[in-house]
C-alpha cells in the first residue's frame, strides 16, 4: 500500500563543493524505493555539522555531485519498497538516512534506520534527535563506558551534541562538568549540569584529574588541557577530532579513542524516542529555517554559535 507521491520534489541540492551560497532549491525526481527502505515525507530535517564539512569540501570528495544534503530527518511513511520491515502509511517516524538526501520533501530510507516518533516531540524536535543523541550516547555509554557515581567533562556542552550528552549522563547518574561560552552557563546548567567552565578561564587546580571521562565536542587545536582533567587510567572520547599530545596522554595514562558510529538501528532510535517522552532527553532548538533558507541553516552551523539544534523545516 502506497500514498500518492508526485514524480517531482523540491529538494535543497548543490553542483560543486564550496560555502553555502552553492546550495540551491532545484525540482528533482522523488526516490524510488529499493529493497528494504521506506519513502517518507519529510516534515523536519536536523542539520549537523558534517553536512557543512561535506559541502565544503574538509570531509573530501567520498559523496558524488550533485547532493542533497540532511541526514537526520523526521517526516510520515508513504510508500516502501520490498521488505519494508512492517511500515506503514501513515506511520510518524524519525531516523537518519545512509547517504543523505533529507533536504527535500520527500526521502528514501532503510526500513532499519527508522523509529516511530517519540509521541511527546513534535517533528522538528524528533528531527533533532538521531545523529546528536546517538553520538552523546555512544560515546558516554558504549565508548566512554560511564557509569553511575563517576565525572564527565562535556566540552561544548551547549551545542547539538554537548547539551544532549548532559543531559543522558545525568540520567546515567554520572557527575557532569560542562564547559561553554560564559553567555551559555544558565542554559548548560538548567541541563543538568552540577559544575560550569567558562571556556575563556584558565583552567583550575580543583578540576585537575577530577574527571573520568572527557567529551570532546569542540576538537580544535588546543585540546591538551582536557588530558589535565583525566584522572590516570581516565578516557578522552572526541566527536570532533582535536590536537592531543600522544606523549602527554601516555604520561597521563589517559586514553583517546575518536567516536564512531555504527548505525544506530531502530533499537537505539526507540531508546531516544523512550528517554524523550520520559521527559529525560528534551532537544533544545536554536532556530528553525525553511527548506528555501537552507543556506542561512548552514552558516548558522557553520558560525558554531548554535546552542542546541537548528532544524529545517520541509512542511
Amino acid at each position: 500500500m502506497t500514498m500518492e507521491i508526485p514524480q517531482t520534489m523540491k529538494a535543497i541540492r548543490y553542483h560543486v563543493r564550496g560555502g553555502p551560497e552553492v546550495l540551491r532549491l532545484e525540482e528533482v525526481a522523488v526516490p524510488k524505493p529499493g529493497a528494504g527502505e521506506v519513502i517518507v515525507r519529510v516534515h523536519a530535517v536536523g542539520v549537523n555539522p558534517g553536512d557543512w564539512q561535506i559541502r565544503s569540501g574538509l570531509a573530501g570528495d567520498a559523496f558524488k555531485l550533485p547532493y542533497i544534503p540532511g541526514w537526520d530527518v523526521a517526516g510520515v511513511v508513504v510508500g516502501a519498497g520490498e521488505d519494508g520491515a512492517g511500515w506503514r502509511p501513515g506511520d510518524d517516524v524519525f531516523g537518519m538516512t545512509t547517504d543523505s538526501g533529507a533536504c527535500a520533501e520527500y526521502v528514501a530510507v532503510p526500513a532499519g534506520q527508522l523509529a516511530r516518533k517519540p509521541e511527546s516531540v513534535d517533528f522538528v524536535r524528533a528531527a533533532a534527535l538521531p545523529q546528536s543523541g546517538f553520538a552523546a550516547w555512544h560515546a558516554l555509554f558504549m565508548q566512554g563506558e560511564l557509569k553511575a557515581g563517576q565525572t564527565v567533562l562535556i566540552n561544548g556542552a551547549a551545542g547539538g551534541v554537548g547539551h544532549l550528552a548532559v543531559q543522558l549522563a545525568k540520567w546515567k547518574g554520572a557527575r557532569v562538568i560542562g564547559t561553554a561560552s560564559a553567555r551559555n552557563e544558565p542554559f548548560v546548567r538548567e541541563r543538568g549540569a552540577d559544575e560550569f567552565v567558562d571556556y575563556a578561564e584558565e583552567l583550575s587546580e580543583k578540576l585537575k584529574q577530577s574527571a573520568d571521562l572527557v567529551l570532546d565536542t569542540v576538537g580544535g587545536g588546543r585540546g591538551d588541557w582536557l588530558l589535565d582533567v583525566l584522572k590516570p587510567g581516565g578516557r578522552l572520547v572526541p566527536v570532533a577530532w582535536g590536537r592531543y599530545s600522544p606523549d602527554k596522554a601516555a604520561r597521563a595514562s589517559v586514553a583517546v579513542q575518536e567516536v564512531q558510529y555504527p548505525p544506530i538501528g531502530t533499537a537505539g532510535l526507540a531508546e531516544l524516542a523512550r528517554l524523550a517522552d520520559e521527559g529525560r532527553l528534551v532537544p533544545a532548538i536554536d532556530s528553525i529555517f525553511p527548506l528555501e533558507e537552507t543556506v542561512r541553516a548552514h552558516e548558522k552551523s557553520e558560525s558554531r554559535r548554535a546552542r542546541g539544534k537548528i532544524v529545517i523545516r520541509v512542511t
